[in-house]
């Protein structure tokens, strides 16, 4: 995989269509509808991993912290729909988590997770943190990484 850490000036209009079109691809038509493009991308760190083809197959964003937590926060988090089970969102998050600790050492990550996927994070280091909840009509729990060494 070959990956992309690039701001929202930084990003292509190629890059910024097929970010776009994975999100939607993945969110709006498997998940149902929301407001993808929320206003918020433009504060972020986008993560693009492409296949050696140039393809993209993998995705997050990282949310500057203050904006919507303390702490900087991964969203958006896919993977193409083909490549799910192949161990890919495991490197993504990985690669996500390894990013967020170069950009901000000594802070935490803050995610809003889907419910189902609890176990996923927390092998990453995430605390479910509060009370489950609805989020575009999917259940979430808010899950922290705490600062390593904490």
């Amino acid at each position: 995989m070959h990956w992309q850490w690039l701001r929202w000036d930084d990003l292509r209009l190629d890059d910024l269509y097929d970010a776009l079109a994975l999100r939607c691809r993945v969110f709006i038509l498997e998940q149902g509808p929301f407001q993808d493009p929320d206003g918020v991308d433009r504060h972020c760190w986008h993560l693009l991993g492409r296949d050696d083809a140039g393809v993209l197959q993998a995705y997050l964003r990282v949310v500057d912290p203050g904006l919507q937590y303390e702490e900087p926060s991964i969203g958006r988090v896919i993977s193409s729909p083909e490549r799910r089970g192949s161990g890919l969102g495991r490197l993504l998050v990985g690669e996500g988590v390894a990013r967020c600790e170069t950009a901000w050492p000594g802070r935490g990550i803050r995610i809003s997770a889907q419910a189902r996927l609890q176990r996923f994070y927390a092998d990453f280091g995430f605390e479910a943190v509060g009370e489950p909840y609805l989020e575009d009509g999917i259940p979430h729990l808010e899950m922290l990484r705490r600062p390593v060494g904490d």
